[in-house]
């Protein structure tokens, strides 16, 4: 260990032994993976102090993306540099890609074997319960006066009525929030104390920025242009180009995106049902890592659905690949350009305001993505005004609720509840002779 200001910092192979063991280990959402960090980076091996970590989670929350993910890059680059960074980064999400690719596989081959199909039958209505128990979170924590209830509604009429764009919405809140934020800094939440420290100067910062947009956008590029070249535009140019944008929008996490990403899946593309795009949240709230990775599991089903001439086992396993490359190297760019500056953006009243009006544009967009799910589970395979016109799966529905109680009411992890799901499902096939 070598002592440095006023934190530890550890030798380059004991870090890389840390950030493996916490991407195997980064169960229960970013909640608890900020938890995790803070308590092993923070209270037991002093990396880095406690005021620093929280200016860099705060700076992390402004960003699209996975903030968990995000954090631990962060801390990476401030521990070893830009190494470090991609170190902590690529490691935080790797064990749960592996993990996922081996699932989706077994979903897109198995998915309509009796077993596979039981089991997914319960879990179905849980994910249900899982998106509204964290609606309920977020919602109690965001909604707490009437700019930040407007705004929601607004954003879930704007989304399931009057059918506006998911990145509009987002860039749009964020505008009446920066607005917001020089008129009101108080009117979608906590104003931010203390000065900014002076910024550097312009040209300087300037020109580093553009210097990591072009690194990056040669990144993306190259292989994404080698991949269209080899196998054909399509799915490759429209999985590049769907999940890209979708990684710029990520504001308030997956959850947020995944109606964006849902509508374009199931309905543009044809690339997988609702029921499967239900069944590959559930895995990923079941694997480490960022649930973000919900996006690895569409991309594969993408290349298998429309393989080109290839086995689609191999045509999943690229697209997939191509979507976590796609998905995650935005996040590194967000946080190399701007982990210089944490300090003075964590004390942005304005960048503040933004923030507070994104997410609560993304209670109503959860709410949206809600509705569509439940759709799904509860009229399973039917048309969308089902609702109107059927009677719910009352299985799915008690499900559903029990599940809601228990993470609500008793605190229930959600890993535990997806696994209960799972056994609920071949329970309830094993008694009607589903097996």
């Amino acid at each position: 260990m070598m002592p440095s200001g006023d934190r530890t910092t550890p030798a380059f192979a004991t870090a890389l032994g840390y950030w493996l063991r916490l991407g195997l280990t980064s169960f229960g959402g970013p909640a608890g993976q900020i938890a995790m960090m803070q308590s092993e980076l923070v209270d037991r091996r002093g990396w880095i102090d406690q005021r620093r970590f929280l200016e860099a989670l705060n700076f992390c929350m402004l960003l699209p993306g996975p903030e968990a993910q995000q954090l631990a890059t962060f801390v990476g680059w401030r521990l070893h540099g830009i190494r470090g960074g991609l170190a902590a980064g690529l490691l935080f999400v790797l064990p749960g890609a592996v993990v996922l690719m081996a699932l989706s596989w077994i979903a897109a081959a198995h998915g309509d074997v009796a077993a596979v199909s039981a089991v997914f039958q319960g879990v179905t209505p849980v994910v249900v319960a899982i998106i509204a128990a964290a609606l309920w979170r977020i919602a109690r924590r965001t909604l707490t006066g009437w700019a930040p209830i407007a705004l929601a509604v607004a954003a879930f009429l704007g989304l399931a009525v009057a059918g506006v764009p998911f990145p509009a919405i987002v860039l749009g809140a964020g505008v009446i929030g920066w607005i917001g934020g020089r008129v009101r800094p108080a009117l979608f939440g906590r104003v931010p104390e203390g000065e900014a420290p002076p910024p550097d100067p312009a040209g300087r910062a300037l020109a580093r920025l553009l210097r990591l947009v072009a690194i990056c956008a040669v990144l993306w590029a190259v292989p994404v242009g080698l991949v269209v070249a080899l196998l054909g535009s399509e799915p490759w140019a429209d999985i590049a180009t769907l999940f890209t944008k979708a990684a710029f929008v990520t504001f308030g996490g997956a959850y947020a995106v995944l109606p964006y990403i849902a509508e374009a899946a199931t309905g543009t593309y044809g690339w997988l049902s609702p029921e499967d795009m239900i069944r590959g949240l559930a895995l990923a709230e079941t694997t480490p890592g960022p649930l973000i990775l919900v996006t690895q599991f569409v991309g594969f089903f993408a290349g298998w659905s429309a393989p080109g001439g290839w086995p689609p086992a191999l045509a999943g396993t690229v697209a997939a690949l191509l979507t976590l490359y796609v998905t995650f190297l935005p996040c590194f760019l967000f946080i190399f350009a701007g982990a210089p500056y944490v300090e003075r953006l964590s004390h942005d009243r304005r960048a503040a305001s933004a923030l507070g009006a994104i997410t609560a544009a993304v209670v109503g967009v959860i709410l949206n993505l809600g509705v569509f799910l439940a759709g799904a589970a509860f009229w399973p395979g039917a048309g969308a005004g089902a609702a109107l016109t059927a009677m719910p799966d009352p299985f799915a529905v008690a499900v559903a609720v029990v599940a809601l109680a228990a993470m609500l009411r008793f605190g229930v992890a959600v890993p535990w509840m997806v696994l209960a799901g799972a056994a609920t499902g071949l329970a309830r096939a094993a008694a009607t002779g589903g097996l």
